[in-house]
């Protein structure tokens, strides 16, 4: 599956490509497991150049398998295009290195638990000071105030609070979380967009050039996407319930056992439901008062599978997916994901790109899913190794600090 390669981005190919929203943007990352990783990917990938500062032993999700040759591929599917200094922030020389990095910086990422960087020296009022057009973004379980800033989290407790876990999962089964780290994903997406803003807010000439402190709480953006069951809850004033692969407002709408597995139907409407019944042969459940409207599928969707179930036996989920595509009707075997990274349109889009690793193993990545002006972002896919800019890196502000002082 591996194999040894040169590294695939050779001077002559970045010269070539396109130049991408976020270039000439400086990042310092002090980030770690995938939060506030997955955020600053996000900036590498549209342009920006992100300096992940590590500790001495390295991010932890260095150490997460499948680890390849001692090289973490977790580690690098979010760490692609970054370069990697370790600091000993409690080091008075390290912390110095890391300020200059930030002063010589757009924005600073970090996503430790509310206090620790002004703990570290490295908060938001320490800089503001020195560099009002700085973009701080503070990623973190619950915000920088409140009855449980101090908290910390991960993905698991934060779709337990937020509400996710009460929806997930068989109806009459245990609370389970989202199999993806939605909280973790949701919360380093909210943290690019809103970095992006900030800059762009920057480059307009608005708030007097001044940056500011972004506080993004995992507990509230994981809240925020819960919009539909949120509004649920606020007109009904009913919790929702976990209902497994079915939709509270829509039938048939889920997963369906057949001949050789299960597939699913998204027919979300009257029309759609029309053509689920041409397609089954089952038109006489269109007579059937319970099946009238989409509401009243919903209520009655475990009477309405108990009837389509035994007609979709007669045949495997490949066969079924097929008759509803023709009909128009949205549906989808349950792909896992070998399956769907081999899927014909995940070849259109480009999305699986070659990776290198930093000890020379070739192996491979999902890109960037954005296409601009119908073409793939051209990413740099490559993650660092620990402490593989450090040496560089320390010799620009050696000269730096050097020539500070002969001017003093």
């Amino acid at each position: 599956m591996h194999e040894r390669t040169r590294p695939q981005q050779t001077e002559d190919a970045q010269a070539e490509r396109q130049p991408l929203p976020l270039e000439g943007i400086r990042v310092v990352e002090f980030c770690h497991v995938a939060a506030g990783p997955f955020c600053g990917m996000l900036l590498s990938d549209f342009g920006a150049q992100v300096t992940k500062v590590e500790p001495p032993d390295g991010d932890t999700l260095r150490q997460w398998p499948p680890i390849t040759e001692g090289f973490s591929e977790n580690f690098a599917s979010l760490n692609r295009g970054k370069r990697s200094v370790a600091l000993d922030l409690k080091r008075p020389e390290d912390l110095a290195m890391a300020r200059a990095l930030v002063l010589d910086a757009d924005v600073l990422l970090e996503n430790n638990r509310a206090g620790a960087m002004d703990r570290l020296g490295l908060g938001w009022e320490w800089f503001r000071q020195r560099k009002p057009s700085l973009v701080y973004c503070s990623v973190s379980a619950y915000g920088q105030s409140g009855p449980r800033a101090h908290e910390g989290g991960f993905d698991l407790t934060m779709q337990a609070a937020a509400g996710v876990m009460s929806v997930t999962g068989p109806a009459d089964g245990e609370p389970a979380k989202c199999g993806v780290p939605i909280s973790d994903f949701t919360a380093g997406l909210y943290a690019a967009y809103a970095i992006a803003a900030a800059l762009l807010r920057l480059r307009a000439g608005g708030a007097a050039g001044r940056g500011g402190h972004i506080d993004v709480p995992m507990f509230a953006t994981t809240l925020a996407v819960g919009a539909l069951q949120t509004s649920e809850y606020f007109g009904t004033g009913r919790n929702p319930r976990r209902l497994g692969s079915a939709h509270p407002r829509n039938a048939p709408y889920q997963s369906f056992r057949c001949a050789d597995g299960w597939f699913a139907i998204a027919a979300g409407n009257d029309r759609l439901w029309r053509s689920v019944c041409a397609v089954a042969g089952t038109q006489a459940l269109l007579e059937d008062a319970r099946f009238g409207s989409p509401s009243l599928r919903a209520t009655h969707q475990d009477a309405l599978r108990g009837l389509l179930e035994p007609v979709f036996a007669s045949a495997g989920a490949a066969e079924w997916v097929q008759r509803f595509a023709a009909a128009g009707v949205p549906s989808a075997p349950i792909n896992q994901y070998g399956d769907a990274l081999a899927d014909a349109q995940t070849a259109h889009l480009q999305l699986v790109q070659p990776m290198t690793l930093p000890n020379g193993v070739a192996t491979r990545t999902v890109g960037c899913p954005v296409r601009f002006d119908g073409a793939a972002l051209g990413v740099d896919t490559r993650p660092p190794a620990l402490d593989e800019h450090g040496a560089g890196l320390r010799r620009h502000w050696a000269m730096q600090t050097a020539s500070q002082d002969a001017l003093t």
